[in-house]
């Protein structure tokens, strides 16, 4: 999965032309958003680790990554406090917007309005391109931190 294909999919969804969205587009612009963070991790994790080279290794550690517990490592204010500025912005925007993912998905309650959700795809287009800049030995850092438990 491409994380910009995503994000422009996300924003497709939240525009829906000149009509209003409905609220099952908003919805699924949101959960589209925070995948678009997830799969930047996940590959981010599989190239720095393995290579670049959609090995049989490269998918082992893209498919490692698991939703809750990347979103509880990114919480952990201490190990994060390591991290420079765009990793920390990453991380908690990542958390952040795997919780709206997870209202947008299973809250009937919420009404989302078109703003709202650009900014939430904006946010997470913002994050993944400051992940992006970030020095690769803290990206590298990052990935380890969310993948394995620390010893």
């Amino acid at each position: 999965m491409n994380p910009r294909d995503l994000i422009e999919t996300s924003r497709r969804l939240a525009q829906f032309g000149p009509a209003q969205p409905t609220q099952a587009d908003l919805r699924r612009a949101v959960s589209t958003a925070y995948y678009a963070l997830f799969h930047c991790l996940a590959a981010t994790a599989a190239d720095l680790l393995t290579g670049d080279g959609r090995s049989t290794e490269w998918h082992q550690v893209y498919r490692a990554l698991e939703h809750g517990k990347a979103k509880r490592a990114c919480q952990q204010q201490e190990a994060m406090a390591a991290f420079p500025t765009e990793i920390h912005r990453f991380g908690g925007t990542f958390a952040d917007l795997q919780g709206a993912r997870h209202e947008a998905d299973y809250s009937l309650e919420d009404e989302y309005s078109k703003p709202n959700v650009l900014a939430i795809i904006n946010r997470a287009e913002d994050a993944i391109n400051a992940f992006g800049q970030a020095d690769v030995r803290h990206r590298r850092g990052f990935a380890v931190h969310v993948l394995f438990k620390r010893c």
